[in-house]
């Protein structure tokens, strides 16, 4: 490192280093250090130096491909040229002489103005999404003073609730930008929770945790960051008994909607075969997508699916099950006879087939939803007559009594589904 003194200034010359050359062109730099004095210039050379290798970090940070680091980069270009990084809307709202010097802190090249630098002190630099896993990182600063006084187990306690409701929505409906979670989305939402309360006989209050806690975190976020959206999360608690209320789709529905021809067109094939395999089985949407190619069988003299606790638990010992394959469930399995890799291990098939449904005018009412189809094979069954424990052996059901015997045989059942097969 060398001090030079060019006319009345004394600068820092100073050979560039090879890991800059993508965004330093000069080969050695002049650094003014703004005085005469060599002992004064002496002092001061250390903090230029480094000044001027932060600038080049930023400038390399700044190249990158993620828009948070680019962000950042920015943010600490701007703070190494001598500027406060300010958006483009307020830079421009700057006095003239205190404009034009950000201006002329634009470094020049051959092929015109440094873009980086500019973006950093002109503001150009465009602030990422706030993502629902960002705002998560976000609240635990924002709302710090939630937790003054708390334990080091309290606070543990505290936040893995709202750890838990941020990862559920991530799963199923994405890692998406506050902006554009829609209604639909926090719908879809409170319906996958309300098809676990009923799965799993959980209470409406396990489901509103999440809700609370998700509101919580986004409104935060949007008040103290100053986002100034609008957020669709009214009108979303689950009231108690509320699951129980689901409505079936009415057979005229099924037939005439549902079943139209091209109706589910829009679907990828594994969620449309699910659907149409849950018309005439009744199965829990998550047992259909987790069938494996073993429990799926064409070729046996009853076409059947079996729900075993292979890869999953299932709700209960009496979940584990035979169903015969009919209509156009049986057409459906023949379509996808390997099972529905893609929903596997995927809680977005709910979602993604409520969402499409509602969208194609495929609900009977605003309160149906994929699970009514479920309903609806039970009421079907209830309107032919059909026996109390074929009913329950069919639906993975306790009986509420002793069972006797064997059960119905493969063929029995059969012949049962196949007098309401749709």
């Amino acid at each position: 490192m060398a001090i030079k003194k060019r006319g009345k200034t004394q600068y820092l010359y100073k050979r560039v280093p090879k890991r800059y050359a993508a965004v330093e062109p000069r080969q050695f730099v002049w650094v003014s250090l703004h005085t005469d004095s060599e002992a004064l210039a002496a002092t001061k050379e250390v903090t230029a130096w480094a000044n001027m290798v932060e600038g080049w970090e930023a400038l390399l940070a700044g190249d990158s491909s993620d828009a948070e680091t680019r962000f950042a980069a920015a943010r600490e270009l701007a703070s190494a040229r001598g500027f406060r990084f300010m958006k483009v809307a307020d830079v421009a709202k700057l006095e003239r002489d205190e404009l034009l010097t950000r201006i002329e802190a634009v470094p020049q090249t051959r092929s015109g103005p440094n873009l980086i630098e500019a973006a950093a002190i002109l503001g150009g630099a465009v602030e990422p999404e706030i993502t629902v896993s960002k705002a998560l990182e976000l609240y635990w600063t924002l709302a710090k003073d939630k937790t003054f006084g708390k334990s080091e187990d309290q606070l543990r306690r505290w936040k893995n609730p709202r750890v838990k409701a941020v990862n559920n929505f991530v799963d199923l409906i994405g890692d998406k930008a506050l902006a554009r979670i829609t209604g639909d989305d926090m719908l879809d939402f409170r319906n996958w929770w309300m098809e676990r309360i009923e799965l799993e006989d959980l209470t409406a209050n396990s489901g509103n945790k999440d809700l609370v806690h998700l509101g919580d975190i986004f409104k935060t976020v949007n008040r103290l960051k100053r986002l100034g959206l609008v957020l669709p999360l009214s009108d979303l608690a689950i009231k108690e008994g509320e699951q129980r209320q689901r409505p079936p789709f009415s057979v005229e529905w099924i037939k005439e909607k549902i079943l139209a021809p091209g109706a589910l067109g829009g679907l990828n094939t594994e969620a449309r075969c699910i659907v149409l395999g849950m018309v005439n089985t009744g199965y829990r949407p998550s047992e259909g997508a987790g069938l494996l190619s073993a429990h799926i069988n064409l070729a046996a003299r009853v076409p059947h699916i079996s729900i075993e606790p292979v890869g999953r638990q299932l709700k209960s010992k009496h979940a584990k099950r035979v169903i015969p394959l009919t209509g156009v469930s049986l057409e459906a399995f023949r379509e996808c006879p390997d099972g529905f890799p893609r929903y596997r291990d995927n809680p977005s098939l709910s979602a993604t087939v409520n969402k499409f449904m509602r969208e194609n005018g495929l609900m009977e009412t605003p309160g149906h939803t994929l699970y009514s189809l479920r309903h609806a094979f039970e009421d079907r069954m209830l309107a032919a007559g059909v026996d109390e424990r074929i009913r329950r052996d069919l639906f993975g059901h306790a009986l509420g009594r002793e069972r006797y015997g064997q059960g119905a045989t493969l063929e029995h059942l059969q012949q049962v589904v196949q007098t309401i097969a749709l």
